[in-house]
């Protein structure tokens, strides 16, 4: 069933392959063994003609290919679900990749999310249990970053962003983007020469140590995550390459996270929490993050989730990566939203998926890193950069800006509501807790009044038919009336069992 569902992905086109490279990071969702097929949608995907390829350069860049390149290596160098990848040598000399977008793809990938969206409500509408994954704003996530993903121009300005960041990070390399031959379906960069991520044998020849290259790759995504709030949000091995010289160079930047500065903040503490065993500090960060139901008593789910948490969390500190089942570890903390009626934030599903992706990677290079404690350092930094006297004096005016805003909105906000009171146009919204259940109740004591009634006047009909000799007769008994009452009984007998059940007798 997995084969036969990838290649059902691989048939009906990109967006379903996207959204099986994106599953393939999910093995808590879809279980280990259709992830495991899923992660062929990385890099097995078929490519389109070359004879394609040449057509769309040359008309994306409006010249002839060979005056642009002075070699095109016909045969891709990757296939992806919506661009492939040729090798190539500018006119200069430069080595280069050609990135090629394929083609009609953009029709076909608008008309794939609204298929998917469709399905996403079904499934939202009909399994309940569905809603902890919040289904439809994944295909929300998926639909935007997608459509992102279709402008190559904005995977330049990514690209130029990332190297922007990382300039004074010798250990990390960021291609460089030629944007003379620049389209929005056509990307030039530099050529790297290197290994994939997941390529043991070659990183064994570079003799780079991969402890060295694990800490590496963990520290750039905690920068990009916790320091610079802007991820690289596709890190599965044929994106990472690993150079001659030691150095980890990030490709493909289509899909990009943006973290605001206060969930930086809030992902700061609760590593920093995790790290402290800080359980109240962790349930905190869970209600600064949105977690909490609006009808959920506070203190009570503070004292179970906690000691949720505790039982959850405790037996996997001091132990390495490779000692840790993380499908059966996700599997857990998913259960543990289910029992606590969690619901989880979309802006926070790239993040989760994006360190999936990182903890398989960094597992195949070594299994014995602890994430965490990578963690640790720019967490505690960004926790300090909170509390430094700069930072507290930015928030200070802010809020103190915020408070002159509304003063100065206030008389017109304040006359603006005696208007609508004034022309009697004022509407005010209000919730009853617990109306629906007083609603059916009320409805079935009226029922039943109702059904009482009608019971006591059937009994009070077959009184009169026996009382006036209706109908034929059996040992002077109307037969009629002696019907109307066995009746009357039963349905008294019904009436008197639904009562007791209800145990509101």
């Amino acid at each position: 069933m997995p084969e036969r569902l990838r290649l059902a992905f691989e048939e009906l086109g990109p967006s379903f392959i996207k959204l099986g490279q994106l599953l393939a990071s999910r093995p808590d969702l879809v279980t280990e063994s259709f992830a495991a097929e899923f992660r062929k949608l990385l890099d097995e995907v078929p490519a389109f003609p070359a004879e394609e390829a040449r057509r769309i350069i040359t008309d994306e860049l409006k010249e002839p290919l060979d005056s642009v390149f002075i070699e095109f290596d016909d045969r891709p160098v990757a296939a992806a679900s919506i661009a492939q990848v040729h090798n190539a040598v500018l006119s200069d000399g430069t080595s280069v990749i050609v990135k090629v977008q394929r083609p009609f793809i953009k029709e076909q990938i608008i008309g794939d999310i609204e298929i998917i969206t469709v399905v996403a409500r079904l499934i939202d509408k009909y399994i309940a249990e569905s809603r902890v994954f919040n289904p439809i704003g994944i295909v929300h996530e998926f639909s935007r970053t997608i459509r992102k993903e279709l402008d190559f121009t904005q995977e330049a300005r990514n690209a130029q962003r990332f190297a922007r960041n990382f300039q004074d990070v010798s250990s990390v390399c960021i291609p460089r983007v030629y944007e003379d031959y620049l389209t929005e379906r056509v990307l030039v960069m530099e050529r790297i020469s290197g290994v994939s991520a997941d390529d043991a044998d070659g990183i064994a020849l570079t003799g780079v140590e991969c402890a060295v290259l694990s800490k590496t790759i963990v520290e750039a995504f905690f920068k990009m995550i916790l320091e610079d709030g802007f991820f690289h949000a596709d890190p599965h091995p044929g994106n990472i390459f690993i150079m001659e010289d030691g150095r980890v160079c990030f490709m493909d930047f289509g899909i990009v996270g943006r973290v605001t500065e206060e969930t930086k903040e809030t992902l700061a503490s609760t590593f920093v929490a995790i790290l402290r065993k800080d359980y109240d500090g962790l349930v905190d960060n869970y209600i600064g993050l949105g977690y909490l139901p609006e009808d959920t008593d506070a203190e009570t789910f503070r004292r179970e989730f906690k000691a949720d948490l505790v039982d959850l969390l405790d037996p996997l500190y001091n132990v390495s990566l490779g000692q840790i089942n993380i499908a059966e570890y996700l599997d857990a903390v998913l259960k543990l939203a289910q029992s606590h009626k969690l619901t989880l934030p979309t802006d926070l599903l790239l993040i989760d998926k994006t360190l999936l992706l990182l903890e398989g990677v960094v597992r195949d290079l070594d299994p014995q890193f602890n994430v965490i404690e990578a963690a640790e350092p720019y967490a505690e930094k960004l926790l300090r950069e909170r509390i430094s006297p700069v930072n507290v004096a930015k928030k200070i005016s802010r809020e103190v800006a915020d408070a002159g805003d509304f003063l100065l909105n206030l008389p017109k906000q304040t006359r603006r509501i005696m208007n609508k009171i004034i022309r009697n146009d004022l509407m005010l919204k209000h919730s009853i807790t617990g109306l629906d259940r007083l609603i059916k109740d009320m409805d079935r004591s009226s029922n039943r009044v109702a059904f009482a009634v009608v019971l006591a006047a059937i009994i009070l009909s077959s009184a009169i038919m026996q009382s006036l000799g209706t109908g034929p007769k059996i040992y002077g008994f109307s037969i009629l009336g002696m019907f109307t009452f066995a009746s009357a009984v039963f349905l008294g007998l019904w009436l008197l069992i639904s009562i007791i059940r209800s145990g509101r007798l």
